[in-house]
């Protein structure tokens, strides 16, 4: 663990999160104490990366999304410096060869036995729900044989929804579910079905803790208008 991480965290954003936030934390003891592991959590507000490692004795190592690693002006040089300070991953979310690459670098902290944040809907929900995993989830899961952790994150995004510039203090919490075990689907590593298979086990393990409305389309294509949101239940 980094000396910055370390003491950012022990002496800045845990307290400040248990102080402004109350979090109440269920399931801890599913994280393991040491070695690999993927920490796979719904995502409804840009602190779930906050709230969640502050809340857990070993550092996280996240795949960011790379836009927070090439913003312009003095925001953005700040942004970057915190990202990389924390041993955040940029992550290229394009698709084809440099998505692959972005993964090979999960791969390796993995490897290293590290703990490994991902965000399998690929960004923040657009209207609470759970939206379609994207397999790179599963790719991780079975090329590094590491256990997945499913995560449910409850109330943040009403603490900072989309748009909100800083957090407002409102109690939050978080679920952390029996680690789920794909170690004998390694040799299907290459094979789409067993890789939408097994994302879809692990969203709907995250649904579960959640209780959130699942909905089968990604988030990406609802925020970007290439799909119209699914109606919600009893709506027109």
């Amino acid at each position: 663990m980094s000396t910055f991480y370390w003491s950012a965290k022990t002496f800045v954003v845990a307290p400040a999160t248990r102080l402004l936030f109350r979090p109440w934390v269920k399931g801890r003891a599913h994280v393991p104490a040491e070695g690999p592991a993927i920490l796979a959590s719904n995502h409804l507000s840009v602190s779930d990366s906050v709230f969640m490692p502050a809340m857990l004795d070993r550092q996280v190592h996240f795949l960011a999304k790379q836009e927070y690693f090439t913003g312009p002006g003095p925001r953005g040089w700040v942004t970057k410096k915190f990202f990389q300070a924390t041993n955040q991953l940029p992550m290229d979310r394009s698709g084809g060869q440099a998505s692959l690459r972005s993964l090979e670098s999960g791969l390796e902290c993995l490897r290293e036995g590290k703990l490994l944040g991902i965000y399998p809907e690929g960004t923040r929900s657009p209207d609470g729900r759970l939206h379609r995993g994207k397999i790179g989830v599963a790719k991780l899961a079975l090329a590094s044989q590491a256990p997945v952790v499913p995560i449910a994150m409850i109330g943040t995004d009403r603490v900072q929804p989309i748009g909100r510039t800083l957090p407002a203090p409102r109690r939050l919490g978080m679920i952390f579910g029996e680690p789920l075990d794909f170690s004998g689907r390694t040799e299907s590593a290459t094979d789409h079905r067993v890789l939408r298979e097994v994302t879809d086990e692990i969203m709907e393990a995250i649904r579960r803790l959640s209780g959130q409305e699942y909905v089968d389309v990604y988030a990406a294509d609802v925020k970007s208008g290439r799909v119209p949101a699914p109606p919600r239940p009893g709506r027109d």
